[in-house]
C-alpha cells in the first residue's frame, strides 16, 4: 500500500474516536475529470469519509448513496436571492435537493453560498434571509437536528488578523455577521471559514518564515496581545477569527474550517508554490489535525478541516496556482506522495505524541514532549542528558516504577524531557535537546502516566 492511502485511511478512520476530522473538498471545474462513480470509488478506496461539493448535482449524490461517506453539499450564490425572497423555492429546492436523498447519502451540512461577502454580484443582503428559509425547510422535513447550516466565509472578512489577538471583523460587515452568528448559536451551527496560509505567505515571504507556514520545526511566534506562541500560521489565521467572535461576544461558537491547501504550481511570481511545498502543508496539516486539540485560543475544541481540493481543475480562472491545488489529477494519479509515520491501532495512537507543534501559553501550564520527527538518535542523546547531568527525576521510568510503560524511546524520553523542563521553571530555550523536543499545550498521555506540570 502506497504512503497516501496509508494516509488517508488513518485520517479517516480517527472521527470515531473523537480526534480531529480531516475532509476533502471536490470540485468540478475542469473538462477532464473522471466519473462521479469513479470518484465515489476513489474516495471509499482511499478511506475517505467526509466531502464537501459545490452543488447538488444528482450524478455525485447518487453516486455517493450507501458509501458512508458525510456529504456537506452547497446552494450556490446564485440561488441566494431566490432562497432568500421566497420561502416555496427553499422549500422546494431542500426537497429536491437533499430530502431526495437522505439518508442514503449521508448530508451533514449545507453550505448556503461560498465566500458571499466577495461575492462581485453583491448578494450579502440575501445570506441570512436564505439561511434562514432553508433552515425553516429542513425544519419541516424534521432534518434540521440532523443537518447543519452555514456559510464559508473567507479570511478577508477580517479587518484585522495580526497579531491573532487583533482579529476583527470589517465594521461594514458587522450588520451581517452579528445576527448570522447570533442565528448559528441558535441553531448550533458552526461559523465555516475558507483559510490559505499559502496566500499570506506568498504575499510576505520576506517577513513569514516558511517553517512556520509549512507546520515545519520552528521557535514560534508570541502573540504579545495574549501571551500565546504560535508554531503555525494556521493556527494563527483560525485565532484571529475567533478573537474576531470574541469581541462580539461569540465565544461559544465553533468552526469548521471549510477549504485550506497549498498549490503544488504557481506562476514565477507566486512564491512557494511547489510539489515540494504542498507536501509539506497537507501532510503536516492533517498531522496537526489529527493530533487533536484545538488552537491556542481555543485549545479544547478538536478542528474539522476540508482540504482543497481532490483534483487538479483546468478550467478554472486566474493564476497557474488555481488550477493546481489537487491531491490527484484528473486520472487519479496522485500528485505527490505524503509520508505518513503515524500510522497504527488506536492503543498505538495513545501512546504516541503527536508530531504537530501544539501552542503554549506564556502564562498557562505547558509540557516538553519529544519531537517525533527529530530522529532516534538526538532522542536517545536528550535522554542521556536529561536523566545524566541534566537531573531530570528518571526514576519513574525505570523497570517496575509508575510510568516504565510504555517502555519505548519516545514515552521514557518525553517523561524526562518534561521533568527538565519543568525543573527548570520552563523557561525558554529549556525544551530543544537538539531540536528534539518541543513544548505542548496539552498533558501528554503515555499509558497511565501521569507528567508533572513543576516541582
Amino acid at each position: 500500500m502506497n504512503p497516501l492511502t496509508l494516509l488517508f485511511l488513518f485520517i479517516f478512520s480517527l472521527a470515531a474516536d473523537g480526534q480531529g476530522s480531516v475532509g476533502v473538498n471536490y470540485g468540478r471545474i475542469a473538462n477532464n475529470l473522471p466519473s462521479a462513480f469513479k470518484v465515489a470509488k476513489l474516495l471509499k478506496s482511499e478511506g475517505i469519509t467526509r466531502v464537501k461539493v459545490y452543488d447538488t448535482d444528482p450524478a455525485v449524490l447518487k453516486s455517493l448513496s450507501h458509501s458512508n461517506i458525510k456529504v456537506t453539499v452547497d446552494l450556490p450564490n446564485e440561488l441566494l436571492f431566490a432562497a432568500a425572497k421566497h420561502s416555496s423555492f427553499a422549500n422546494s429546492w431542500v426537497q429536491r435537493n437533499v430530502v431526495a436523498y437522505y439518508p442514503s447519502t449521508q448530508i451533514e451540512a449545507i453550505a448556503v453560498g461560498n465566500e458571499v461577502f466577495v461575492d462581485p454580484k453583491n448578494t450579502t443582503k440575501y445570506l441570512l434571509p436564505a439561511m434562514k428559509n432553508i433552515h425553516a425547510a429542513l425544519v419541516k422535513y424534521n432534518l434540521d437536528k440532523l443537518i447543519k447550516i452555514s456559510s464559508p466565509i473567507a479570511l478577508s472578512a477580517l479587518q484585522n488578523s495580526y497579531p491573532s489577538s487583533a482579529g476583527s471583523f470589517k465594521p461594514e460587515l458587522e450588520p451581517v455577521i452579528r445576527p448570522m452568528l447570533d442565528f448559528f448559536r441558535q441553531i448550533g451551527s458552526p461559523l465555516m471559514l475558507n483559510a490559505y496560509p499559502f496566500f499570506a505567505y506568498e504575499s510576505n515571504a520576506d517577513v513569514i518564515p516558511l517553517d512556520y507556514a509549512l507546520f515545519r520545526q520552528n521557535n514560534g511566534v508570541i502573540d504579545a496581545g495574549n501571551g500565546l506562541r504560535y508554531f503555525n500560521l494556521f493556527d494563527a489565521q483560525i485565532d484571529a477569527v475567533f478573537a474576531a467572535m470574541s469581541a462580539l461576544k461569540y465565544d461559544d461558537v465553533s468552526i469548521v474550517v471549510t477549504e485550506t491547501g497549498w498549490p503544488s504550481k504557481g506562476d514565477k511570481n507566486e512564491i512557494g508554490a511547489s510539489v515540494e511545498n504542498a507536501a509539506a502543508y497537507n501532510g503536516n496539516l492533517i498531522k496537526r489535525v489529527l493530533a487533536g486539540g484545538g488552537t491556542p485560543l481555543r485549545p479544547n475544541t478538536n478542528l474539522t478541516v476540508y482540504l482543497f481540493a481532490l483534483f487538479n481543475e483546468n478550467k478554472k480562472f486566474g493564476p497557474t496556482s488555481e488550477r493546481n491545488y489537487g491531491l490527484f489529477y484528473p486520472d487519479q494519479k496522485k500528485v505527490y506522495d505524503i509520508s505518513f509515520n503515524v500510522v497504527g491501532s488506536k492503543s498505538d495512537r495513545e501512546n504516541r505524541l503527536p508530531v504537530a507543534d501544539m501552542s503554549v501559553s506564556a502564562t498557562g501550564e505547558s509540557w516538553c514532549v519529544v519531537n517525533v520527527e527529530a530522529g532516534k538518535d538526538k532522542v536517545q542523546r536528550g535522554l542521556d542528558y536529561a536523566c545524566g547531568e541534566g537531573g531530570a527525576d528518571c526514576h519513574p521510568i525505570q523497570p517496575g516504577s509508575t510510568c516504565y510503560d510504555p517502555n519505548t524511546l519516545e514515552a521514557h524520553a518525553s517523561f524526562a524531557f518534561n521533568s527538565f523542563y519543568q525543573k527548570k521553571g520552563r523557561v525558554a530555550g529549556s525544551c530543544d535537546f537538539e531540536g528534539a523536543a518541543h513544548v505542548v499545550a496539552h498533558p501528554p498521555k503515555f499509558g497511565k502516566c501521569e507528567f508533572p506540570t513543576g516541582y
